[in-house]
């Protein structure tokens, strides 16, 4: 098994270079990184981990902290996301640690003791609020991370976000155009950011088009919110005949409110997400999507930018969103 320095004499470089490109220093290139761990996997050569966390002051952990249920740990569609973003870090010697929530605990209590503890060397946020405490919290002490979602904050941090409202308005507009004049709107807790943007973007619309914009429930982002939501508009004179739900998790608790109420299965309906289950329901749900590619891969990308001390400024992305067009929007047309 070689060491640190006949590794360096193999590859024709400095022992301080070689040891920056495997702990995934950003000022070492992606190629001389890729290169040098290529030779030290092919020699065997594994740093000592002692020394490393000695030398770099590194925990090597990346947490991201989810809430939780009995049996179930969510929202289910990050899960994928993460299982990318461990894979791109693991390439930089780190580990992403998902950390469910347990019962009775906040997350600001579990980023609290990750960096109490000095556990990690960054954290992963998703779900983000618009008044956010773990965003607060990390920028008091210092602490790297990067939020699936937008704030509020007046200081700059790093964010990967989908336009929720540019969104929502097209997703609205669409179903103005298709003939619809109520169109209703299942909407998450308005202190989550994507919640509000959503909801943002579909009372704009409403309001471009001269329609009231009182068609709209608040629920938990869950199939049962989406369920209690749908069935509150459905008793309504008024009622909706279609539907523009906050998430696809949402749009799926409504569908089966809408087989349940007599009518129900003429109302119109578009989720958020594209969670796989969708294209398995009856109809199959029409949702919509953040655009940007491999988002595991971006988000380690700035969480490793933004340990290498990178400006906020330049690690915020705002991705735009496209409609998956499935079936449960495209009933016939309502006459105006």
């Amino acid at each position: 098994m070689a060491n640190l320095k006949q590794l360096a004499q193999s590859l024709g470089l400095s022992i301080t270079t070689v040891s920056r490109a495997l702990d995934g220093y950003a000022d070492v290139s992606a190629a001389t990184r890729e290169r040098v761990q290529q030779a030290a996997d092919k020699a065997g050569y594994r740093p000592n981990a002692s020394a490393r966390r000695l030398r770099k002051q590194r925990a090597e952990l990346v947490a991201v902290t989810l809430p939780s249920e009995p049996g179930h740990i969510g929202p289910a569609h990050f899960l994928e996301m993460l299982s990318g973003c461990a894979e791109h870090l693991a390439v930089a010697g780190l580990n992403l640690v998902i950390a469910p929530v347990p019962s009775g605990e906040s997350e600001l209590d579990m980023c609290r003791r990750f960096v109490d503890g000095q556990r990690v060397d960054a954290m992963l946020l998703v779900r983000t609020k618009r008044r956010d405490e773990r965003v607060e919290f990390l920028q008091s002490r210092g602490i790297p991370f990067v939020t699936n979602g937008r704030t509020e904050s007046a200081v700059q941090h790093p964010f990967i976000d989908g336009d929720g409202f540019s969104g929502f308005h097209r997703a609205t507009l669409r179903f103005h155009d298709a003939g619809h004049r109520h169109i209703g709107h299942i909407a998450g807790p308005q202190d989550y950011f994507f919640a509000h943007e959503r909801k943002n973007g579909w009372e704009a619309a409403m309001r471009e088009r001269g329609l009231p914009s009182d068609l709209c429930v608040e629920q938990a982002p869950t199939e049962q919110g989406g369920y209690m939501a749908a069935l509150a508009l459905l008793e309504r004179i008024d009622r909706p005949t279609a539907l523009v739900c906050a998430t696809d998790e949402m749009a799926i608790g409504a569908m089966r409110a809408l087989r349940e109420v007599e009518g129900g299965e003429a109302i119109s309906l578009v989720g958020h997400d594209d969670l796989p289950i969708g294209a398995y329901t009856s109809p199959a749900l029409s949702t919509m999507r953040m655009t940007g590619g491999n988002l595991g891969r971006s988000f380690a990308s700035l969480l490793l930018r933004t340990i290498a001390g990178e400006p906020a400024e330049a690690l915020q992305q705002l991705h735009a969103i496209e409609f998956v067009d499935r079936d449960s929007h495209r009933l016939p047309s309502i006459a105006a």
